[in-house]
């Protein structure tokens, strides 16, 4: 199954069903459909040992990019590039994937309080003959936070879902005194390093 997301023809199919990876992708005018992949068990993987965060990350992102491909062809759609990514936050090298409770998220929203952490977001496109990469790293600074603060913030519901435990376009910006590197990549998906990546596929944005 995919989902329209443009009047404009698709020119690629997005595996992710995050929306903030198909406001970004629409933000730069690129006409694309969803491909609703079933997620297979236990999808924030954890990393493999003597793994690094750049090679966890891009695994991670192309075996989501190959898994939509194969769906793409398993469900008879129209052949086109599929795109995935895959954003991880990394904290003193412990991967802090997407909480699996309000006590896991609270556990993570503290352990960033008053630290810098680095979020690693990786696109991957897979075409017809190749897998295209590219990695975005940014260093994040969160301010000191009260326990007050974070028990609000998971009354808002917006930790969960998301690669640790919040989102920076959301309620949880208030908390964000520093970024160095790309802010679209925190989000989900960095749109300098996915417009350099698809132009390499000969797919250029407006």
């Amino acid at each position: 199954m995919s989902d329209a997301t443009s009047s404009a023809s698709p020119r690629l199919y997005l595996a992710s069903a995050s929306p903030r990876r198909r406001e970004l992708l629409l933000q730069i005018g690129l006409a694309h459909e969803v491909l609703r992949v079933p997620a297979p068990p236990g999808e924030d993987e954890p990393r493999l040992a003597g793994e690094s965060a750049d090679d966890y990350v891009r695994r991670t992102a192309r075996e989501k990019a190959q898994r939509g491909e194969q769906w793409m062809r398993d469900q008879g759609l129209s052949v086109l590039p599929v795109l995935a990514a895959d954003t991880t936050v990394i904290l003193h090298g412990e991967v802090l994937g997407k909480p699996a409770d309000r006590n896991d998220a609270l556990r993570i929203l503290q352990a960033l309080s008053d630290s810098e952490h680095e979020v690693h977001t990786a696109v991957v496109l897979a075409t017809a003959d190749q897998l295209h990469e590219a990695v975005s790293v940014t260093r994040v600074r969160m301010r000191a936070t009260t326990p007050g603060e974070r028990e609000r913030y998971c009354d808002s519901g917006e930790p969960y879902g998301k690669a640790g435990a919040y989102g920076i376009q959301g309620l949880a910006s208030a908390f964000i005194a520093h970024i160095a590197g790309s802010y679209s990549g925190v989000m989900g998906l960095p749109l300098y390093e996915t417009t350099a990546l698809l132009g390499r596929a000969g797919i250029h944005v407006p």
